[in-house]
C-alpha cells in the first residue's frame, strides 16, 4: 500500500533535517553540549569539534570519555553526528574540518561558534605568546569559519551564532579577541546577507561549567535578578531560535540571553 500522501517516508524524512557545525563541543558540562542536546532535540544533524590539549591547561583538565559519550547521546536522540578534534590556533585547521565535514555531513545549513582560548590576565602580565594564541583561536579561525561556512551554505541561506562575552580588565586578551569577533559577525551579517545568511553574537552572561569556585558562583549568583546562574540549556534555547526559519530574520545583533545580569 502506497505512503498516504502527506506521510513522511524515513528516506524523506532524513532529507529535510539541516546539519549544524558546533564548535567547542569537548566536555557533557559546557555550553557546546548544551547546544548540542538541544540542536539534536530539534531536529539538526551534527558536526562537532572538540580540542582536548585545551583542557589539559584548564582547571577541570581532560574528560577522555566526555565526546564519546556525548556523540552516544546526541544519536540516541535521532541526530547524525560527526566529531572532529580541531586544533584552531593551526590556520590550516578550518578547512581540513570543512573538507572532512562535506564528506561525511554533507552541507552545513548553521554555525554555532561555542569554542574559546580563555586564560586569564591583564595587560601588565598577558604575554604575546597568549595574545596571538587568543586571536588565533576566538578571531581569526572564527573568521576562517564563518567564510567557509558561507562558501558552501545552500541556496537557501543559513545562520551562525558566535558566542561572545564582555569580560574586559583583567581578562584582556580573551575580551578583546571577542570584542573582534562581534564586529566579523556584524560584517557578516551585512556582507552575507545576500546570500540570505543571517549572523548574530550572543552573550550569555556567566554560566557556571564547570569553571567556577563556590565563592565565585554564590557571588555571581546574588547579582541576578533570578538569583540563580544560567545554564547551558538556557543559551541552548535561544541559539536555537536563531537558527531557526523563524529567528532568521534577526541579524547582525549582539544579543544579550544572560537572564538579565548585564541589565
Amino acid at each position: 500500500m502506497a505512503p498516504h500522501p502527506t506521510s513522511a517516508t524515513p528516506e524523506s524524512a532524513a532529507a529535510q533535517r539541516k546539519t549544524a557545525l558546533v564548535t567547542g563541543v569537548g566536555r557533557l558540562p559546557g555550553l557546546g553540549a548544551g547546544i548540542a542536546r538541544r540542536l539534536a532535540a530539534d531536529g539538526w544533524d551534527l558536526v562537532l569539534t572538540y580540542w582536548q590539549d585545551y583542557d589539559t591547561r584548564m582547571p577541570w583538565g581532560v574528560q577522555p570519555d566526555d565526546v564519546e559519550r556525548l556523540t552516544a547521546e546526541l544519536q540516541a536522540a535521532g541526530a547524525s553526528v560527526v566529531a572532529v578534534p580541531a586544533d584552531f590556533e593551526d590556520p590550516r585547521a578550518v578547512d581540513r574540518l570543512m573538507a572532512e565535514a562535506a564528506v561525511r555531513a554533507g552541507t552545513v545549513q548553521g554555525l554555532v561558534l561555542s569554542h574559546a582560548e580563555s586564560v586569564d590576565s591583564g595587560i601588565l602580565d598577558t604575554s604575546v605568546a597568549s595574545f596571538e594564541r587568543h586571536f588565533a583561536v576566538n578571531t581569526r579561525a572564527s573568521w576562517q569559519l564563518i567564510a567557509a561556512f558561507a562558501r558552501q551554505a545552500p541556496a537557501d541561506g543559513g545562520a551562525i551564532v558566535a558566542l561572545t562575552s564582555d569580560h574586559t580588565a583583567f581578562n584582556l586578551p580573551y575580551g578583546a579577541s571577542k570584542g573582534a569577533l562581534d564586529r566579523i559577525v556584524i560584517a557578516a551579517a551585512r556582507e552575507l546577507g545576500p546570500l540570505g545568511i543571517s549572523a548574530n553574537a550572543l552573550n550569555p552572561g556567566p554560566v557556571d561549567t564547570g569553571w567556577m569556585d563556590g565563592q565565585l558562583r554564590e557571588d555571581l549568583a546574588r547579582r541576578q535578578p533570578g538569583g540563580r546562574l544560567g545554564t547551558p540549556a538556557d543559551v541552548a534555547g535561544t541559539v536555537a531560535f536563531l537558527l531557526s526559519p523563524e529567528g532568521r530574520w534577526v541579524s547582525g545583533q549582539l544579543v544579550k540571553a544572560d537572564g538579565g545580569f548585564s541589565a
